[in-house]
């Protein structure tokens, strides 16, 4: 018997050419030179940087202006443009560049920087430097909670809008846009962010929710780690979406195995991107994922993963309202106790 012709892992994500799916995404992995290199030995395709702070950049910027201006009246040599504009000045956090330059010499994969805000502002003038330094691409992750009532949905979304048009102006790399589900009409926001300049969508930005302490009735901070039952909802959207928005498509949260992987890639999926998994069970959990997505594709002779790209997408489906009610409906009826 003849053994299965392997298929053709190789994608493209934001116009960058990738080896296999697989991205390790924002997590302390990606923010250490050791684990990095653990993840390329493995096999991924590419990684994302942990994300670099709109406070941090700001806190910063302010300690460097507070510095300039600190005894300018002292000294006349001080006026007519001794110190450097600020517009010009690097104000970034030093120790997020040595990480990125570092990453970019020592890693031959496509190395993608993030930051992370929700507001239009000077920091956003960041994204050049990391531009600059080397980055590959940039992820913007918008971790906005609306949470002033007198706010309106729509006010929301011009928001993002408007902060998704401040990055791309600012950049000429590719910028992907990692949001969270809780749009009224998903498909619609998905469509204008890439209107407003993102060439690829990360669903979905997971909102870490915060819990009480009841010694010391205090809130806190309460970080859990995604569980693989949480890919559905990301599932339906990449379903839903494919085909249907004119950017880069790439699935986070839950993703924890092979199975997994190929089911984002059947809906349309162009990298699939892991992270609590791989803080789970380390690096190396990269490597066992290709081996099962490779062994599915080729049992069932696929080519590529493109030919199977999309094939259970929404559009593609024999039964398009499994996506929508008609999947609801069905589950309730045949759940039995």
């Amino acid at each position: 018997m003849n053994p299965a012709r392997e298929t053709d892992m190789r994608t493209q994500y934001l116009g960058l050419e990738l080896d296999n799916p697989v991205v390790a995404s924002a997590s302390p992995l990606t923010g250490s030179a050791d684990t990095l290199a653990q993840l390329e030995e493995a096999g991924v395709a590419a990684v994302v940087l942990p994300s670099l702070f709109e406070e941090q950049i700001e806190h910063e910027a302010m300690a460097i202006h507070q510095g300039l201006e600190f005894g300018a009246e002292i000294t006349s040599e001080v006026f007519g443009g001794f110190f450097p504009e600020l517009d010009s000045y690097n104000t970034g956090p030093d120790h997020y560049l040595d990480n990125l330059r570092r990453a970019r010499t020592e890693l031959s994969v496509p190395v993608i920087a993030s930051l992370n805000g929700t507001s239009v502002g000077g920091w956003t003038h960041f994204a050049k430097v990391l531009e600059n330094e080397g980055a590959d691409a940039l992820e913007l992750n918008v971790y906005l909670v609306a949470a002033d009532v007198a706010v309106s949905g729509a006010e929301v979304e011009d928001r993002y809008l408007q902060l998704v048009s401040s990055v791309r102006e600012a950049v000429d790399i590719p910028l992907a846009v990692k949001v969270g589900p809780y749009f009224s009409s998903p498909g619609h926001m998905a469509r204008r962010l890439a209107d407003a300049g993102a060439d690829g969508l990360v669903l979905f930005n997971r909102f870490y929710q915060p819990d009480l302490d009841l010694a010391s009735l205090t809130t806190t901070p309460n970080l859990v780690l995604s569980i693989p039952t949480e890919m559905r909802l990301v599932l339906r959207w990449m379903a839903i979406l494919h085909g249907r928005v004119d950017a880069s498509l790439a699935a986070t949260t839950g993703v924890h195995d092979a199975e997994a992987v190929v089911k984002l890639m059947l809906a349309g999926a162009d990298v699939a991107m892991m992270t609590s998994a791989l803080l789970n069970l380390g690096p190396g959990h990269v490597a066992t994922v290709l081996d099962g997505v490779q062994r599915w594709f080729s049992d069932r002779e696929y080519v590529s993963i493109d030919q199977a790209r999309g094939s259970l997408s929404q559009l593609s489906s024999p039964d398009p309202s499994a996506f929508e009610r008609a999947n609801y409906m069905h589950a309730l009826v045949s759940y039995s106790t």
